[in-house]
């Protein structure tokens, strides 16, 4: 199977394929739900190696090469797979436009069976979606999302030259994570100084929920900065971190509703949603997750109940202003200078949110469209 839409030029898909070649596997199953089809570019392929179903989207190049991680996960089918990746596309372009980097929105999926991919059929996998990703000609760089690892882009690095955070010993930059938290804390002054006046973190109490890579990062950032830090992972053994950071731990099933200044969610997406959005207990959030509000209406409930709230596209680009410096020419002292611009990148969002009464994400979408529609323009 390989279908291939493209609305670069005229807006007609390139293929003769009828969309119903991306009819569910499993109707029965939960699938994602439809998103808006503005993308630039939609291209699903069958694997000739392995079999699987390898996806790429790209939403927007007006500003440079769509840049956007690859996600390994079991979609319940190729449609459920070539949605999520839309999805994230555009939360790319968005992201990156935000950020002032001169880059595009994109995503890969590999759509992985039930039982995980592993061994030969993982590597045959990665190397069909890097023959996806280098037959696209440079339009889409990928790197590192949910499921992969730095020597999984290696094996992809067979394929094409279209791949960014490599391993240093393979002339990559390395891990992103700690630039990713380093931004998420200078975002979280930001909101912190607009909404009391001082961007100081000591003494503010900070719920940091999930302490993967980013969120132990950001953790062991404010503990540092002197906050009252308050901790929480679906991974019980990762309670004993508590302790070192000087932190209390929070029960998982209750962190998002702790009693704060600021919620930092730093797992999964969809963390809020209608279920908790009126039961929260804080002041700000600000974290590190992508898409973290379940429906992005729920933007409006949380200005409705006073909530400061700093869109994660946003408050994350730090990881890829990293991965953006390791195709422009690494320099760490510029990618760590980048990750602190995102103080003054929120502040300016919640500057305009304050003066056109609207919300933080509408105006944090506003000035990225304003940025894409000048390009587009020039």
């Amino acid at each position: 199977m390989a279908v291939t839409v493209d609305k670069r030029g005229n807006g007609l898909p390139t293929s003769s394929r009828p969309a119903r070649a991306l009819a569910p596997e499993r109707p029965s199953a939960p699938v994602i739900p439809p998103v808006a089809f503005d993308h630039e570019e939609l291209a699903v392929r069958r694997g000739s190696r392995s079999g699987l179903t390898v996806v790429v989207a790209i939403h927007s190049t007006a500003l440079g090469p769509a840049l956007g991680g690859l996600r390994v996960w079991p979609y319940s089918g190729t449609v459920d797979g070539a949605r999520d990746a839309l999805r994230l596309a555009s939360g790319m372009t968005y992201k990156a436009a935000a950020a002032g980097l001169d880059l595009g929105g994109g995503k890969g999926v590999i759509c992985a069976p039930r039982g995980g991919l592993e061994g030969e059929l993982r590597r045959a996998a990665l190397l069909d979606f890097g023959d996806l990703v280098e037959s696209l000609d440079g339009r889409y760089v990928t790197a590192e999302d949910v499921g992969i690892s730095p020597h999984d882009l290696v094996v992809i690095r067979e394929r094409t030259e279209h791949v960014t955070g490599l391993p240093p010993e393979h002339g990559g930059s390395g891990d992103p994570s700690p630039f990713t938290a380093h931004g998420v804390e200078a975002a979280i002054r930001a909101c912190v100084r607009a909404r009391y006046d001082d961007p100081a973190l000591a003494g503010r109490t900070i719920a940091v929920v999930g302490l993967g890579h980013v969120g132990l990062g950001l953790a062991q950032r404010l503990s540092e900065a002197g906050c009252e830090l308050l901790v929480s992972d679906i991974a019980a053994q990762k309670r004993e971190l508590a302790g070192q950071l000087g932190a209390r731990w929070l029960d998982p099933s209750e962190a998002m509703l702790a009693e704060c200044d600021v919620l930092a969610p730093c797992a999964l997406g969809g963390a809020i949603g209608v279920h908790n959005v009126n039961d929260l207990r804080c002041e700000i959030v600000c974290g590190s997750a992508n898409n973290q509000l379940a429906d992005e209406s729920l933007a409006d409930a949380l200005d409705e109940r006073e909530i400061l709230y700093a869109p994660d596209f946003i408050a994350n680009a730090g990881g890829l202003m990293h991965v953006y410096m390791e195709i422009k020419g690494y320099s760490e002292e510029r990618a760590t200078a980048l990750a602190a611009g995102i103080e003054g990148a929120v502040t300016r969002v919640l500057d305009t949110a304050r003066e056109r009464h609207i919300t933080p994400l509408a105006a944090a979408r506003a000035i990225a469209r304003e940025r894409l529609d000048a390009a587009v323009r020039d």
